[in-house]
């Protein structure tokens, strides 16, 4: 598929007599702007600031509202096309901006497409590898809420060629709770959730809980509102041997981390697809060696795979 074209815009300051070329990526109003210049040491790569730009953003008290019956149907059109590798008027047309890449991390082909936080279209980030056929589902519904895991997100989105990463845009708090997409199926994030589970893809779903929610535990998973598959289960196995104390939902109560209500693994058991929900603590999500380690058990786990 054709890289659409990116405008390019070079920006040069000094710091003690060194020349520092400043890599800088604003989506604004639906228009793309991209300033690059020589490569900095130590540079964060393009996806992960961008990212962390957008999450900054999100808060309890910022502005959102559910989008329309007929932007949800707009918005559904227009991300199947975006899958599929066609133009994407629809996604245009309700505030969203849409560009191709090239990761730095993974040299790995990419489309983005997002609406800007600070509108009431805060309808979120959309992120689709297209280096082989769509094959799993990244979720993060509780960016900026649950710490982290948008990080996490985009480390497995990294691992899984063909993922599709979605991430909510605004806090689960925004416009009385109603900002969270977990428990929403009227928002952007469902709709394309339900449409990529009606196409056969597996989902993981990835959330946040306080050490003391789960005193001794560093996990909680669970199928939702079905019983576990061979996924979940290689996928908890996984994380037993890499060290981690996991509670299996589907062994054990787990309190109220179980995610049977989530509105996305409802609407994964109607299309008989998988839904994996992950829930790590919070000792888990804020240690960058840990966060490796986890990574890398749930790419093992071959969650796409029965």
């Amino acid at each position: 598929m054709p890289l659409r074209p990116l405008t390019v815009v070079t920006a040069i300051g000094s710091f003690t007599a060194v020349a520092l070329v400043v890599t800088l990526l604003v989506v604004s109003g639906g228009k793309t702007r991209q300033s690059t210049g020589d490569p900095v040491p130590n540079q964060e790569d393009t996806l992960t600031a961008q990212i962390a730009a957008f999450t900054a953003k999100l808060h309890a008290g910022q502005r959102y509202r559910a989008p329309k019956a007929t932007e949800r149907q707009t918005g559904e059109q227009g991300f199947s096309a975006l899958l599929d590798g066609a133009a994407s008027p629809e996604l245009a047309e309700l505030g969203f901006s849409v560009q191709d890449g090239v990761d730095e991390k993974t040299g790995r082909p990419y489309t983005l497409a997002m609406n800007e936080p600070d509108s009431e279209r805060a309808w979120g980030l959309y992120l689709i590898d297209r280096s082989a056929p769509a094959s799993l589902v990244v979720e993060v519904p509780h960016p900026a809420s649950d710490l982290r895991t948008e990080l996490f997100g985009l480390a497995y989105f990294r691992q899984a060629p063909g993922a599709v990463m979605l991430m909510a845009g605004a806090h689960r708090r925004a416009d009385e709770n109603r900002g969270d997409v977990a428990h929403e199926e009227n928002s952007m994030f469902h709709v394309f959730a339900a449409s990529l589970a009606r196409r056969g893809l597996p989902q993981v779903q990835l959330h946040g809980f306080d050490d003391q929610s789960m005193p001794g535990k560093d996990f909680v998973l669970s199928p939702g509102a079905t019983e576990a598959g061979a996924p979940a289960i290689r996928a908890a196995d996984n994380l037993g041997a890499a060290g981690f104390v996991v509670c299996r939902a589907w062994m054990e109560p787990c309190k109220e981390l179980e995610g049977t209500t989530n509105v996305q693994g409802k609407a994964a058991v109607a299309e008989g697809t998988m839904f994996l929900h992950v829930e790590m603590s919070r000792t888990v999500r804020e240690d960058e060696q840990r966060r490796a380690a986890v990574v890398r058990a749930l790419a093992e786990a071959r969650l796409n795979e029965r």
